[in-house]
């Protein structure tokens, strides 16, 4: 898993009939600090997660058994939201 922020929302109303029903969130990847690293990417949110939030998202397979969509082109989904994050020693 890994941990990002909703940025936005994505909205594509032709897209692949497998994603129909999907809601699609810009996430931004973030490290251990939650800064940001690397380019946004587009995360099919399966909890309801809202703009702003620091949320867990998995990706590749375990991204499609999280979305319950075996045989769909999901390579993000969000599958979690952080409350907080507890280092020992910080």
């Amino acid at each position: 898993m890994h941990i990002g922020r909703i940025i936005g929302t994505v909205v594509a109303t032709p897209k692949d009939e497998r994603l129909m029903g999907c809601k699609l969130m810009l996430t931004q990847p973030l490290n251990i600090d939650k800064n940001p690293v690397g380019e946004p990417l587009v995360a099919v949110d399966t909890i309801g997660a809202g703009i702003g939030e620091i949320v867990l998202y998995a990706r590749g397979t375990a991204a499609r058994y999280a979305a319950n969509r075996l045989q769909s082109p999901i390579d993000a989904s969000i599958v979690g939201i952080i409350d907080h994050i507890d280092i020992p020693g910080d």
